[in-house]
């Protein structure tokens, strides 16, 4: 693992020294914290923000939906087309920094291919750098057929373990950070850069703050026009917290309660003054539903934006904690709206994402 690092900071400095959209400080003005009028004045100028984390069927984690190996945009067309017909307009998606290590100009090309068929189906993207979830480890190339019956077995953290063995990755990280926002920057098909997903997850506590920190000051010295946020997740990080919340220009946050629980964490947030966006929710088992949830989400106006689309290869109809070694449907979803033909898993759910979106 220690070569493969090396390998892919050789190659992100290499891209960042030679890339042309690689911001230049001494020139461009670094940017600060959106004030809350100008974070209320975003908010009004877009429709009611309601969509998915979106992973196309055929890939099984962030390396295998954006290597060109397996970069596969009809199934991406197709299934952002379901999207569109249930009048869907926002989608939020990782990225990999190691994806981007091993062919840099390629992996933006890819993007913006991918950005290109989000837009033609009324879509805005949300992108996300880093993910402290899931599999610790990761390496480009072939990706690890999915386990039967289990939630998310080939997702894959960004750094990962990789931070903590060799801190010198820090460096390719901010290349790799920079190089992306920068040729994005002005892109009105990005709706909003999630910074971070879940920083401290998997154990890591407050040994995320570093890269926490890192990655709001290089976005802020990239300074896009699109705004920047780190979604709150859980309570007991309360460090991390207090640093995303008084960092991110919009607050976003997940939630997979019920609308009771949920509306404690609005209220609470709902403080700031700022617009809010849910960039997790819908969890079938723990009573956070479709009908529950995003009916008050939409009369608040705050962002819905669900776990999971399309039944895939990532399993996430399958819970966290709760494999099914034989591979059968569990009786009821986890996660995700519709089977891989397009057809729904429950036709009331349909019905009632229809009838929020008005189509």
């Amino acid at each position: 693992m220690k070569n493969q690092i090396s390998i892919i900071i050789v190659s992100l400095l290499l891209a960042s020294c030679f890339n042309p959209n690689k911001p230049n400080t001494s020139e461009n003005e670094t940017g600060e914290r959106w004030s809350i009028e100008k974070a209320i004045e975003w908010s009004a100028k877009q429709k009611w923000i309601r969509g998915c984390n979106f992973q196309p069927s055929t890939a099984i984690n962030q390396l295998e939906m954006f290597q060109a190996e397996t970069f596969d945009p009809e199934t991406i067309d197709r299934e952002l087309g379901w999207a569109e017909d249930l009048g869907l307009n926002a989608m939020r998606v990782y990225l990999h920094h190691a994806a981007w290590g091993a062919d840099p100009e390629g992996f933006k090309k890819r993007l913006d291919q991918f950005l290109a068929i989000a837009h033609s189906h009324s879509i805005k993207i949300i992108f996300v750098f880093f993910d402290d979830c899931w599999n610790a480890e990761y390496a480009v190339g072939k990706q690890p057929e999915p386990k039967t019956g289990t939630h998310n077995s080939g997702w894959v953290q960004d750094p990962g373990a990789a931070i903590h063995k060799d801190p010198a990755i820090i460096v390719a990280l901010e290349a790799y950070f920079k190089d992306v926002m920068s040729h994005f920057k002005n892109d009105e098909r990005i709706l909003l850069w999630d910074l971070y997903n879940e920083p401290g997850n998997s154990g890591y506590g407050n040994a995320s703050m570093h890269l926490l920190q890192k990655a709001f000051e290089w976005g802020r010295a990239v300074n896009p026009v699109q705004p920047l946020s780190v979604g709150v997740w859980n309570l007991s990080l309360s460090d991390l917290n207090k640093f995303q919340v008084e960092n991110s220009d919009i607050i976003t946050y997940h939630n997979y309660s019920s609308m009771e629980y949920h509306q404690a964490a609005i209220d609470t947030l709902s403080a700031y003054g700022r617009p809010l966006i849910c960039t997790e929710y819908m969890a079938r088992k723990f009573g956070s539903t479709f009908q529950d949830v995003m009916p008050e989400l939409q009369k608040q106006n705050i962002g819905a934006i669900n776990w999971g689309f399309v039944s895939g290869k990532t399993n996430t109809i399958y819970a966290w904690d709760t494999p099914i070694p034989d591979g059968s449907e569990p009786e009821t979803w986890f996660h995700d709206i519709l089977r891989k033909d397009g057809s729904p898993y429950r036709a009331e759910e349909v019905a009632l994402i229809r009838s929020l979106t008005n189509k």
